[in-house]
């Protein structure tokens, strides 16, 4: 069983953003949360596909799945706007740059879980300085857990792929961290 959980924090008060993040095949376990989130959506809450430009669904498949409720327009557009545009750049770079597997486009999926506080101030800030941000440090720290040979493998020091090996390495809030045993 494969499956890749990282966490990633950035930004500072109103316009910060906290992301989840589960990777992994589409015949396993992911791929069973990928359904099962895109299938049952609830109050305040639509689970939707992340795209590069409309009709066009960011590789590896992507699902965002909002944790706060919409509460307003501002809201709304740095949500299924700004970051969800994101998102859709990093998961495209990751791939591009060879930091996912080339089998990650097509046989894998990702499932994000993302924090856009109801009160953002901006969504154009959130894109460029947010967002993005968050979702890097997490892959990168799971290009350097890759196995030499083949796909990726959990760190032996941890199976928390957010946490960062040297803190000045890290693109986020430290005061998030949280130290693997």
């Amino acid at each position: 069983m494969e499956m890749y959980i990282g966490e990633g924090f950035e930004g500072n008060g109103v316009n910060a953003s906290h992301i989840n993040i589960m990777i992994g095949p589409r015949s396993g376990v992911v791929g069973q949360a990928f359904s099962s989130s895109l299938a049952s959506p609830s109050q305040g809450h639509c689970p939707f596909m992340v795209v590069i430009k409309p009709n066009v669904p960011a590789k590896p498949m992507t699902l965002y799945v909002n944790k706060a409720e919409i509460s307003g327009e501002l809201h709304g557009n740095a949500t299924w706007g700004a970051s969800q545009a994101a998102i859709a750049k990093a998961v495209t770079e990751a791939l591009l740059d060879g930091t996912l597997p080339a089998e990650a486009e097509d046989e894998w999926c990702i499932v994000t879980a993302n924090w856009v506080n109801p009160a953002v101030t901006t969504s154009t800030r959130f894109t460029t300085t947010t967002t993005a941000p968050a979702v890097r440090p997490f892959a990168q720290r799971w290009a350097n857990c890759r196995s030499a040979a083949r796909l990726l493998t959990p760190c032996r020091s941890s199976a928390i792929l957010s946490t960062p090996q040297k803190p000045e390495e890290a693109k986020w809030n430290t005061s998030t961290w949280a130290t693997a045993a």
